[in-house]
């Protein structure tokens, strides 16, 4: 037999059946499907790794949903990885699906991924490795394009034929000559034999080689279909990328290709099936695999009939769920307007521009923001496929399932939000499961900030699963068989390998959201002998809140954090000596440096304070004193001065009086401005503006100061006072900017306007003021209903005063 004979049918070629498609493509996979059907050969072979052949029965298990992918990476270096991502309208999944339902023998012939990686790790830099982390050219992108002698330009093959044709977009040519055209309908074999005698012309114009790689696999899958010859003779069909199937056609001396094929590099490699999503099967993912709207080609694919017509149902139910108003009458609209547009362009049926520019008129008024979402969800889409449970897989991808499927957290490809309460078993489960994989640099889920409750019972997390983690699982393999093993190896070695001490003391952090009791000890060790030989202030100022935090989730998770607590009091203590010494003689760009740490530690005390050793230490007393000489000490620069003051206010430590008193000696006429300015830098900053708003009589302070300011320092103090200022929320600047408008004795803030009176408020009660706030504070405390809005001036001072002491008792 001279060819692949079917009932009533014969290929007209000689040979075997060359099926040269455009990789995902839905008009080439129902064309192969066809001629399948109408050649009925005895083998099939496809382009792909043929270590995956051992695989390929698993795509007729039930479980198998694609797009899915087969991941090859290096054994001894996990992240030397490659993708060959296969969708539901890919000629290769069709082709791999009818030998399978037809109990025909299908196999890989591309060129091995042990090559394909080592070639990869040799030549990172050289145009071989352009297409590296997909499936090499063809299922990454357009058929792979060939580069005219001494230049390194791919060219594509679609866009070269669509110029051709006169058309400016090789996506539009596409649809029409073969998605619009009924490929596969009629003669089967048609639109193959077109598409190789296209690509023949291509190669000859271009050089007929192509680029390097290109002709080593081609030798290679030549060998391979020669050897399928001798096996099954001429019935077999090759199902590969139309750029190859002229290399392919040709005749070759086996001895040619075969030196081609001498001395390859070579990896020892694994293979499996991954999950893969239509987002990574579009261009703009950065995996580029040659289609820009995989949801409308999967619709293409699916839909028996009136394909236009169903999308754009489908786009008016996903703009109604998003409450939009679209009624049937929109969806008859813009099924007309779609295919008026397509007659007015000269094309055969409507296809997407058309559908998408009647839905940007009909359905969205003109506008591209619910266009944007529609791109989004349906031309693009969330579809992330599945594999069956029997697939093989790193031990630490079968541990990290079983435990998805225990916590249920099912991987999804679109990103959503958890909420987590750690008061119960499976939230607190599902947050030590996240954190460990942190740990393992697979960021599955990344924190968020909550929108309820603020409590440390409480976790936001953000979840995405993107296909590139399981290369990251492969990676995390080599440091254990499971997530709680491999996380405790990780963060071992990563506290050993640690340089910082900043980093030690997050990583005593992660342990302890992990719950990794194995790993704590060491880690604590080694935080314990860095933070003895570390004498830089800032580097302990940065270590101490994360411990600080560590205890804090430690208590909140009921972890023994004993230890954790004396190295943090201990830190605490070689800060307060070091740092009073360490804040003298600073240029502004280390005391703004020096201030952040300030804060951090502020902070940290204050956590800190409750815990046995601090009590007993006295650690936040110790801490008032650091401040108190960093308040008044002339070297230490003016931003860290106003802040220890600022500090000691918030604390009540110092009282308004005193404050008033720092800041006057702080703002006097000897002060150079440009040091003043910095004072109210760190005083009125973070927070200070609700400060100055209700104490007036450091707003008076601080008005009377900058009204003083020399015409010739002004410019110099501006931009301190501007950075201070923008700070603050803008109501806060509404308001300052009034009581300063208002002026003396208005409740503005000049100096003379605090001399009667309580500090900060006015000398006599404000009668109306008062009678308004009542209902309010009645309704916040619960009181019997908000009561009657009093007639303002209706009442006397004393009934006021006597009912809101009454609502305060």
């Amino acid at each position: 037999m001279t060819g692949v004979e079917a009932a009533g049918s014969r290929w007209p070629g000689a040979g075997p059946l060359l099926l040269g498609v455009r990789h995902h493509g839905p008009g080439s996979a129902r064309a192969v499907r066809a001629a399948l059907e109408a050649a009925r050969p005895r083998a099939v072979l496809i382009e792909g790794p043929p270590e995956a052949d051992a695989l390929i029965p698993l795509a007729a298990d039930e479980e198998m949903r694609p797009p899915v992918a087969l991941l090859a990476h290096a054994v001894d270096e996990p992240g030397h990885s490659a993708f060959w991502p296969l969708a539901e309208f890919s000629p290769e999944w069709v082709a791999i699906r009818w030998a399978l339902e037809h109990d025909v023998p299908a196999r890989f012939v591309d060129l091995p991924a042990a090559h394909t990686l080592a070639w990869r790790t040799e030549r990172p830099d050289g145009d071989d490795s352009a297409e590296e982390g997909t499936a090499e050219e063809g299922t990454a992108r357009h058929p792979s394009g060939a580069r005219p002698p001494g230049t390194d330009v791919r060219v594509d093959p679609l866009a070269a034929l669509a110029g051709a044709a006169g058309y400016d977009d090789p996506e539009r040519w596409w649809e029409d000559v073969v998605e619009h055209r009924g490929a596969g309908e009629g003669d089967a074999f048609a639109p193959f034999l077109a598409l190789e005698e296209a690509m023949g012309a291509l190669r000859e114009a271009y050089g007929g080689g192509g680029h390097d790689r290109d002709l080593v696999r081609e030798a290679y899958m030549r060998l391979q279909v020669r050897s399928a010859r001798r096996e099954f003779g001429d019935a077999v069909a090759v199902v590969c990328g139309a750029w190859h199937v002229p290399a392919l056609r040709r005749r070759a001396a086996v001895t040619a290709d075969r030196a081609l094929l001498k001395g390859l590099p070579k990896v020892r490699t694994d293979m499996s099936w991954v999950p893969w999503t239509h987002r990574r099967l579009s261009r703009a993912s950065g995996y580029g695999a040659g289609i820009e709207s995989p949801g409308w080609y999967a619709h293409l694919f699916g839909v028996p009939d009136r394909p236009v017509e169903r999308w754009l149902t489908r786009v008016a139910g996903l703009l109604r769920e998003e409450d939009r108003v679209v009624s049937s009458a929109h969806v008859i609209e813009a099924v007309r307007l779609a295919g008026t547009l397509a007659a007015m362009r000269g094309r055969p049926l409507p296809g997407l521009s058309e559908a998408t520019d009647a839905v940007r008129a009909v359905m969205c008024d003109g506008s591209d923001v619910p266009l944007a979402l529609v791109h989004d969800r349906l031309v693009v889409g969330d579809v992330l496929g599945e594999v069956p449970r029997a697939a093989p897989a790193v031990p630490l991808q079968r541990d990290l399932t079983r435990l998805q499927r225990r916590l249920r957290l099912t991987p999804e490809a679109s990103a959503r939000e958890l909420e987590l309460d750690l008061r119960k078993e499976t939230d607190a489960a599902r947050s030590r499961l996240l954190h460990r994989l942190r740990l393992l640099g697979i960021g599955w889920g990344e924190p968020a900030v909550s929108r309820g409750s603020t409590g440390t019972f409480r976790e936001t997390w953000r979840l995405c699963w993107e296909p590139e983690l399981s290369v990251r699982v492969a990676e995390a393999g080599v440091w254990g068989t499971t997530v709680l093993a491999a996380a405790t190896a990780r963060a071992e070695a990563d506290a050993v390998a640690a340089r910082a001490l900043a980093e030690v003391t997050a990583l005593a952090e992660h342990c302890l959201l992990a719950e990794l009791p194995d790993a704590l000890p060491v880690v604590m060790r080694v935080l314990a002998d860095r933070a003895a030989l570390d004498a830089d202030v800032g580097h302990l100022a940065q270590a101490l809140p994360a411990l600080v935090r560590s205890l804090r989730y430690g208590d909140v998770r009921g972890t023994d954090t004993g230890a954790l607590a004396g190295v943090a009091a201990g830190l605490a203590e070689r800060i307060f000596v070091g740092l009073p010494p360490a804040c003298a003689a600073l240029d502004a760009d280390a005391a703004e440096e020096m201030r952040r740490h300030v804060d951090a530690v502020h902070g940290a005390v204050a956590l800190l304070g409750d815990t046995p050793a601090a009590v007993h230490g006295g650690l936040r007393a110790r801490w008032h004193g650091v401040l108190r000489v960093l308040s008044g000490r002339d070297t230490v620069p003016g931003v860290l001065r106003g802040r220890a003051a600022r500090l000691l206010l918030d604390d009540g430590e110092v009282e308004q009086e005193q404050a008033a008193r720092l800041m006057g000696l702080a703002l006097s006429p000897g002060t150079p401005p440009a040091d003043a300015a910095a004072w109210v830098e760190g005083f009125a900053g973070g927070g200070g503006g609700m400060l100055l708003v209700h104490d007036e009589r450091l707003l008076g302070l601080f008005d009377a100061w900058l009204t003083g300011v020399p015409g010739e320092a002004f410019t110099d103090v501006l931009p301190l006072l501007r950075r201070t200022f923008s700070a603050y929320e803008p109501g806060v600047r509404r308001t300052l900017g009034e009581l300063v408008r208002r002026g003396p004795g208005q409740g503005g803030g000049g100096a003379g306007r605090t001399a009667a009176g309580v500090p900060g408020f006015a000398a006599d009660l404000d009668q109306e003021r008062a009678d308004a706030v009542l209902p309010v504070v009645r309704l916040l405390l619960g009181l019997d209903g908000p009561g009657p809005n009093p007639v303002p001036g209706s009442g006397s001072g004393e009934r006021s005063g006597d009912e809101l002491a009454g609502v305060a008792g």
